[in-house]
């Protein structure tokens, strides 16, 4: 397995980026690790960041709820660097490693999950396992729970931290907790 290693701090000398690296760091996710192996791309880790933070720490979707999401694609997609990372949101509002679990398992039986969030966590399975069965009648079963803007959001959401997640998989790399 190919392993690209964090640049040191020391060595990435763009002020921005520097900056977006301590706030990768401080949310916990996406974490300095990643956030230093990009940044051998400033011009193109900048806005990634930024994105992807965005996308993670604000919205209109509960950040409880994209974290589980965040962590059953990471799972699936067997990344252990992101399967382990929890985002200090995430901790802060006392989010369990067994609600996390469940999000990642038999979900549609859980009693931790609403019908919103189980019809969420469909929706994020159904775009890795199969994207077929994301249909017309899933995004109709998705707008009695969420708004548009907030099913765009889940979906550039699960995009975003799916080809991520699957792109760390293939650097072979740990997050160090």
């Amino acid at each position: 397995m190919y392993q690209l290693e964090p640049l040191p701090l020391d060595a990435i000398t763009d002020p921005e980026l520097r900056d977006l690296i301590g706030k990768a760091e401080a949310l916990g996710v996406p974490g300095s690790s990643f956030a230093r192996i990009i940044a051998r791309a400033p011009a193109h880790a900048k806005p990634f960041l930024k994105a992807l933070m965005m996308s993670h720490a604000e919205g209109n979707v509960d950040h409880k709820l994209k974290e589980v999401i965040r962590i059953q694609l990471a799972r699936y997609a067997e990344d252990p660097y992101f399967s382990e990372l929890r985002s200090n949101k995430a901790r802060a509002a006392k989010l369990s490693e067994e609600i996390i679990d469940a999000g990642s398992g038999d979900y549609e039986d859980s009693l931790f999950f609403s019908e919103a969030e189980k019809c969420a966590l469909r929706y994020a399975d159904q775009i890795f396992l199969d994207a077929n069965k994301v249909d017309a009648e899933l995004y109709a079963e998705l707008k009695t729970h969420f708004s548009e803007a907030q099913i765009m959001e889940l979906g550039s959401f699960i995009a975003l931290h799916y080809g991520m997640q699957i792109f760390m998989r293939t650097l072979g790399h740990t997050a160090q907790t």
